[in-house]
């Protein structure tokens, strides 16, 4: 199963709905490790140090994750999620994202949610 780390700015009422629909999933929070307004490059870097996948809502972070993976480190992965998207869907997705996906299949790559 993945492990996420949401950055500060996430939306809680998903991480909410997330554990109260699969209380065995592990989310944790960038200011839960240490760090409330960390930039991208460090949120990054939080992420790969816990091998989490990172949860996001800014779209710009693509830039850092790109120059992350061309200097070769790791980076077990984004989700960019919608800002707009209807939470229950983005729930529903990150969802099936976490309990079906195979160990490392989103390492340096970004994925945007909603899927559909």
């Amino acid at each position: 199963m993945l492990r996420f780390l949401a950055d500060a700015d996430f939306d809680h009422r998903i991480l909410r709905g997330l554990q109260v629909r699969e209380p065995s999933l592990e989310i944790s929070t960038v200011p839960q490790v240490g760090g409330k307004g960390r930039d991208d490059p460090s949120n990054l870097e939080a992420a790969a140090s816990e091998a989490r996948v990172l949860l996001t809502h800014d779209k710009r972070l693509i830039r850092f994750v790109r120059e992350r993976v061309k200097s070769g480190k790791s980076m077990p992965g984004v989700f960019i999620v919608h800002q707009q998207a209807p939470i229950g869907r983005v729930i529903e997705d990150l969802l099936d994202l976490a309990l079906f996906s195979l160990d490392g299949e989103w390492e340096g790559r970004v994925v945007f949610v909603p899927l559909r």
